[in-house]
């Protein structure tokens, strides 16, 4: 069986038996007065609703607990008979605290005709009435004394009660958290897994940027010398065209001259002869 169905079937038994003790509470409240000692009955109705409001009170805290074991049920089924009984424990809940009340009232009531009664036998006169009167004062000490230890032991366990609870909430906030933190710890895990990744196309993207700038300046430089050189010759061109331009208007040289020779190319090297007229120019 399931941990946590294990612990729900607990939780029906220890709910059986808190009934089945505060419906015997009730039971006796409703019968205070009824014995014909309304002095002492009275005494011992706060010990009775004492424990009473102690039993609901723990009756409240098991429905709390089953309500948050429902959900951890391991099928829906269970799920269903968690709830439906859930709902069952409220309503009977309900009928245990208007029982208390009724039997509250009822127990006054009896209580007040038993002090009456009581009144009207003591302020007869007779020695039964003066022994009544001593018995009285001796067990109201007694019963004071009693009800105070009573109370004071209630206050403590319902004390105690509440430590427990605080405890048990207290250790489902912490089982809370661990799950949060362990669902905090796997993203952390992803996300680092992420920016690690991210890290290395950054890097590679700035190596490849860094390349990418070398080859541009290198382009750059290559695409300038050449860009150098087309504009040196063509300005050594337009230099050597200006020189033949200003020879041919002087008359050093005709056009006559020029022609035949950028036809048949230059004329072979002679020492004798005297160097032709590119070698001025």
């Amino acid at each position: 069986m399931d941990e946590v169905t294990q612990a729900v079937e607990n939780l029906k038994k220890e709910w059986s038996q808190v009934v089945t003790q505060l419906e015997l509470c009730v039971a006796a409240i409703e019968s205070c007065g009824k014995m014909g000692k309304g002095t002492e009955e009275a005494s011992s109705l706060p010990r009775l609703n004492g424990s009473a409001q102690d039993s609901l009170q723990l009756l409240n805290a098991l429905q709390c607990r089953l309500d948050l074991l429902v959900e951890q049920l391991p099928s829906f089924e269970e799920v269903q008979s968690g709830q439906a009984t859930l709902g069952s424990w409220k309503e009977q809940y309900q009928k245990l605290r208007a029982s208390l009340r009724s039997a509250n009232l009822q127990a006054k009531s009896n209580i007040k005709k038993a002090a009456q009664e009581e009144r009207e036998l003591l302020l007869g006169g007779g020695e039964e009435s003066t022994i009544r009167r001593r018995n009285l004062q001796t067990k109201t000490g007694l019963t004071s004394a009693a009800e105070s230890i009573t109370e004071s032991l209630r206050r403590s366990r319902q004390l105690m009660v509440q430590e427990v609870e605080r405890s048990a909430s207290t250790l489902s906030t912490f089982d809370e958290s661990t799950s949060v933190l362990r669902k905090a710890e796997g993203e952390y895990q992803g996300h680092r897994s992420l920016l690690m990744r991210t890290r290395g196309l950054l890097s590679t993207m700035q190596r490849q940027d860094v390349l990418d700038r070398i080859i541009l300046t290198i382009g750059f430089l290559i695409f300038f010398l050449a860009v150098l050189y087309v504009v040196s010759r063509r300005i050594g061109l337009l230099t050597l065209q200006r020189k033949l331009a200003d020879a041919i208007r002087s008359g050093s040289i005709s056009a006559e001259d020029i022609i035949p020779k950028v036809q048949h190319g230059p004329a072979p090297a002679n020492p004798n002869i005297a160097p032709p007229i590119y070698d001025e120019l």
